[in-house]
């Protein structure tokens, strides 16, 4: 049975997924983007095919996205991270959805109807603030391992509002909540709901809302409190980091069956 490859090269994250014609991952691969993005595509690639036990032709198609997607060699074609995270999306949950992608350099808010097709979308590329960077200098500012944030912010017995969204700005706020004797907890929490604010600002979700992305994957109170700040559930994606790389693959996918060269 033939299989084809999504690659997602992200600014902080590589992400690789193999899917069968059936549209079911058969393996997957997670690395740190690094310096040489071929050189990681290729190595996510390695792992994945160890880890699946597949020959490397029985691979019949890639499609690369993200950041740095003109940088994986060895790919049929290439998407955008809108569409992809979009096919991804959608391939879960096969209804008019807004989906909300939390990245590490970039947030997107891409709309999709019942039959999948985009409708819009709004992407956040010129500040840190709503993405996981923001979440990063804030665990920097705190001393604190980033995979322990999630867990803080769960503790939190008070809300804590970050007047700034700057990063620099919010930078400085914490500095000062810090010497106020304010809880690590309570601000922790506070710079998530930073996060969701930001992304509030940026567009309303039409539909059902699907979070996905690396952010949400590590920190699932943001869904929690995405729920609170759009007023119905949040629905989590399988696999969430996942789902640029699934969407790449299900566009090569579609290419082997339509015979086309390239998507949009």
């Amino acid at each position: 049975m033939p299989c084809f490859c999504g690659v997602d090269i992200g600014a902080s994250a590589a992400k690789l997924v193999i899917v069968d014609e059936r549209k079911q991952i058969v393996a997957a691969s997670v690395r740190r983007s690094g310096i040489d993005y071929a050189a990681t595509a290729g190595r996510c690639l390695e792992e994945a095919i160890a880890a699946s036990g597949l020959d490397r032709e029985a691979i019949a198609g890639t499609f690369s996205t993200g950041y740095g997607r003109d940088n994986v060699p060895w790919a049929d074609g290439k998407a955008t991270e809108i569409a992809c995270h979009g096919k991804g999306a959608y391939h879960h949950f096969p209804h008019a959805i807004t989906v909300i992608d939390i990245g590490a350099q970039d947030s997107k808010v891409i709309h999709l109807d019942d039959a999948g097709r985009r409708t819009n979308f709004k992407m956040n590329r010129k500040c840190a603030a709503g993405t996981g960077a923001f979440l990063e200098e804030i665990a920097y500012r705190l001393d604190l391992p980033l995979d322990q944030l999630n867990g803080l912010a769960e503790q939190a017995d008070e809300d804590v509002t970050l007047g700034s969204f700057c990063t620099v700005f919010a930078a400085t706020e914490i500095l000062a909540l810090i010497r106020a004797g304010r809880r690590v907890e309570n601000i922790v929490k506070g710079a998530f709901r930073s996060v969701l604010k930001r992304i509030v600002e940026m567009d309303t979700v039409q539909g059902r809302l699907v979070m996905t992305g690396g952010v949400v994957a590590h920190n699932r109170l943001l869904a929690v409190l995405a729920e609170e700040y759009f007023g119905q559930q949040a629905l989590v994606s399988p696999q969430p980091q996942l789902i640029g790389a699934l969407g790449a693959a299900l566009f090569a996918l579609e290419r082997s069956e339509k015979g086309e060269r390239s998507c949009s």
